[in-house]
């Protein structure tokens, strides 16, 4: 056969494969986002604590300010970033905010499955040299939890979103011929996020600013150390002036979340439990594990492909300094190489699974894990398969291409075999029973709980055992009252307003924020006794054994006495104490404590904001005890019940 015709059937077959190469990948990506988009949609609903957010955006919207009550600066929100954006496509769209948030996090889920294909992509070669399989993503969309908070109007769409993202720009950046300054900035600025889309993924941040840093700068007209000031700057421009402002603002280096949860604490027996609670049932370990091996080889095999042709970008012609300054030099350039990026989001994975299992992990099944599933499958997100005749290295390079090609294949079949079953697994079989471990299945709890199968609108909760007869029992007490759960579904005690002070202020004391706020007007105060939305209950100490999540628990006493109500008999259900109330408001005149609660009630004048600046980090430490008779001991006060009469 003449040499220009095998030429050109040589051309036509790298034509033809490309070709087909570009229509997998395009293909997986469509069929890995419309599953996880389907079976998302599927399991649609919004949770409590994601209505949580919309009262933060409804006090916005109304020009309150982001508090969720009117009348205290809380951060009662985990994710600042979450909150407005929500905010921003609600002030946009003027759509319902329950479909809003719904839309966002539905968009924001399956765009980071794409983005992390997309990323997985460039790293293994681009679709011109393989046929990338859709793996690691399979892992992550099939886990029940990952479809479950997909839509739940929490942060955890947002998470991976920016995850995804980051990865993308951190491989894009790692294997450009001459990287951009403004595309570098831009990922720096985007890597600066971090803790304002969720304070712990500071982590992932930090570590990713810190490649950035230390890897060899882009070429400007700024010496390098003038341009890693810039870098400084650019990443800690947003973050930095909000956490300013939020000091001021809220009286805390951190939501209140943090304060009302305790994140600093140490419960590893329980965060153990938490993650066998998502690895054991759906046998999570063995597609990891197969992911791994096939990671392995395809390294391993991209290695003998990089050391028989062209070396990196990076390495390939600098001049090496003798000695330590060498050393350096050499160190600062593996940097930036797509090894040092898959570490990243592997090291970031593991440093965030030992962060949440220190802290106890959650009482909501899996949803804390999920970020940390998400990195760890970022790198093997797709699969190369790449076949013989792509390389001209050999017999031996023939065969370590077969030899990957079939590990590929075989780990594609293991983990789509796995995604079939782990989809159909019902980890949780106890439906509205809350386990021993303190873990649930948040979502089928709340659909069994209201009956819709969709629960998303404020008034599908509305059949939520006690909120319906909440919204009644506000309307037939005009003159005000704090309202307080009992043991029927069907009716509250309410403690009335002093006579003839009572001024038709309503105040709820429940454990559900979210379903509670978004079922009653913003003139009406609603508190929990573990503390996300008040203060005096967050700043009480964590209880030893109590669930996770919920292991605060301050007494209706304590309530009644702060909010004004009367607290004498009858007026008061008979299980509260007058001697308890009597306590309470002594307790309550404790110099720190007032100080704590005036940081947060007390007019926001410059004098104040600068104080609170300056006091943010001792409000965040302050505790009081929940049992009155303990507190005024611990302050320091005289106790009005043990005086001579």
């Amino acid at each position: 056969m003449p040499v220009g015709r095998a030429r050109r059937r040589a051309d036509d077959s790298a034509r033809g494969f490309s070709r087909l190469s570009r229509a997998t990948f395009i293909g997986g990506i469509a069929l890995t986002a419309t599953l996880f988009a389907a079976g998302a949609w599927q399991r649609r609903w919004i949770a409590d604590d994601g209505l949580i957010v919309l009262r933060t955006v409804r006090n916005l919207l109304a020009g309150n300010g982001p508090v969720f009550n009117v009348d205290e600066r809380v951060e009662a929100n985990t994710s600042t970033a979450w909150t407005y954006i929500v905010y921003f496509f609600s002030w946009l769209t003027e759509i319902r905010l329950e479909y809003v948030v719904l839309g966002i996090a539905l968009t924001l889920s399956v765009l980071a499955i794409v983005i992390a294909m997309l990323g997985t992509a460039r790293l293994w070669g681009g679709t011109g040299s393989a046929l990338l399989l859709p793996a690691g993503v399979l892992v992550y969309i099939a886990l029940p939890p990952a479809r479950d908070y997909a839509t739940s109007g929490l942060e955890s769409c947002l998470v991976i979103f920016w995850l995804a993202v980051l990865w993308w720009g951190m491989v894009r950046w790692s294997q450009a011929e001459r990287v951009r300054p403004a595309g570098f900035l831009a990922l720096v600025f985007f890597a600066g996020l971090a803790p304002l889309i969720r304070p712990e993924m500071t982590l992932v941040g930090a570590l990713a600013l810190l490649m950035l840093f230390c890897a060899p700068t882009p070429a400007t007209r700024l010496r390098a150390w003038q341009f890693r000031a810039l870098i400084v700057a650019v990443a800690g421009l947003l973050p930095i002036a909000y956490q300013i402002w939020r000091m001021g603002y809220y009286g805390l280096p951190y939501p209140n979340t943090a304060v009302a949860k305790d994140a600093g604490g140490a419960k590893w027996n329980q965060g153990l439990t938490y993650l066998w609670d998502l690895v054991g049932p759906y046998w999570l370990w063995l597609p990891l594990l197969i992911l791994l091996v096939a990671g392995v080889v395809l390294a391993r095999q991209r290695r003998s492909e990089l050391s028989g042709g062209s070396h990196s970008h990076s390495n390939a012609s600098e001049t090496r300094k003798p000695g330590w300054r060498g050393r350096i030099d050499s160190f600062s350039h593996r940097l930036r190489t797509p090894a040092a990026v898959v570490a990243l989001m592997l090291g970031s994975g593991f440093v965030l699974t030992v962060y949440e299992i220190r802290v106890g992990g959650d009482f909501m099944h899996g949803r804390m894990l999920l970020p940390q599933v998400f990195c760890l499958i970022l790198p093997v997100a797709v699969l190369p398969v790449r076949l013989p005749h792509k390389l001209a290295a050999g017999a031996a390079g023939t065969r370590r291409m077969e030899l990957a090609s079939v590990v590929v294949l075989a780990a594609f079949a293991g983990v789509a075999g796995w995604a079939v079953f782990a989809a159909d697994t019902t980890a949780i079989t106890t439906g509205t029973k809350i386990r021993a471990n303190g873990i649930v299945d948040e979502r089928i709890y709340y659909v069994l709980n209201t009956g819709h199968d969709h629960p998303i609108r404020a008034e599908d909760y509305l059949d939520y055992p006690r909120i319906r007869a909440m919204v009644r029992d506000i309307s037939n007490s005009p003159d005000g009252a704090l309202l307080l759960s009992s043991p029927s579904f069907t009716n509250w005690y309410l403690v009335p307003a002093p006579v003839p002070e009572g001024n038709g202020e309503h105040v709820v004391f429940f454990l559900n924020l979210g379903m509670t706020s978004m079922n009653v007007p913003l003139d009406v105060r609603v508190i929990d006794q573990m503390g996300l939305a008040y203060p005096l209950a967050s700043h009480t100490d964590r209880l030893t054994d109590g669930r996770i999540g919920h292991d605060k628990n301050l007494y209706s006493d304590w309530v009644v006495v702060d909010t004004g109500m009367v607290d004498k008999h009858p007026w008061m259900p008979s299980f509260l104490d007058e001697k308890w109330t009597t306590q309470a408001k002594t307790a309550l005149s404790c110099p720190e404590t007032e100080a704590m609660l005036a940081s947060v009630r007390g007019p926001l004048t410059f004098d104040r904001w600068r104080h609170n600046v300056m006091q943010s980090l001792d409000f965040a430490k302050y505790r009081i005890d929940r049992v009155p008779k303990y507190e005024i001991q611990r302050c320091g006060l005289v106790d009005p019940t043990q005086q001579p009469k």
